[in-house]
């Protein structure tokens, strides 16, 4: 893997585990506050707006290159896929496949920025209704932003699967192999230790 993809991941993994942090804070107070009778009027669009937030960091995350073992940092590339298909297919063919996939994903999320950065324009000067001085466009600049961060962490991503469909093994697999592989050893450690 790239340094600039181990980057990425640990700066996507970061923002995700700091995201997950504050809207379980929110929930938890807010719930809280609701059992006191006193319910907190923004909840609800904070709570949502974090979800999303989570949602497409998250996203670009799953895109990054997996690794050989199974980082602390979660798993990569592991958007649904069908790699199963693609190794059957003769050589040749299954790269222009596996490019030909790439570049749909790629257009796919460049539509998206590009639609993302229209409706932050259409946006311009709306507030949130229970946060009043907070900008709407500043909530939806994530359509744009995981967008933008998804294309690069595909790209990071491409050399080392591509690698793998040359050599006709499926991403799929060799991460729940190394899973299984990594239960199996720790299964092992504790009979040791017993």
């Amino acid at each position: 893997m790239s340094r600039a993809a181990k980057i990425l991941g640990e700066f996507l993994s970061w923002i995700v585990i700091t995201l997950m942090i504050v809207l379980t804070v929110v929930v938890v107070v807010a719930v809280i506050y609701r059992k006191l009778g006193a319910s907190l009027s923004w909840y609800d669009e904070v709570a949502s707006i974090l979800l999303a937030w989570v949602t497409y960091f998250g996203a670009a995350l799953a895109a990054q290159p997996h690794t050989a073992r199974i980082s602390p940092a979660g798993l990569r590339r592991s958007h649904i896929g069908f790699d199963g298909v693609l190794i059957v297919l003769p050589m040749p063919f299954r790269l222009y496949v596996a490019y030909a996939a790439e570049v749909l994903v790629i257009a796919f999320f460049v539509l998206m920025a590009w639609a993302g950065w229209t409706v932050l324009q259409v946006l311009e000067g709306e507030t949130l209704v229970s946060l009043t001085w907070v900008p709407v466009q500043l909530t939806q600049a994530i359509i744009p932003i995981g967008a933008v961060l998804f294309i690069i962490a595909e790209i990071l991503s491409i050399p080392d699967y591509m690698r793998d469909v040359r050599a006709g093994v499926s991403s799929e697999h060799s991460t729940m192999e190394d899973l299984v592989e990594d239960q199996l050893a720790k299964d092992r450690e504790a009979e040791e230790r017993r």
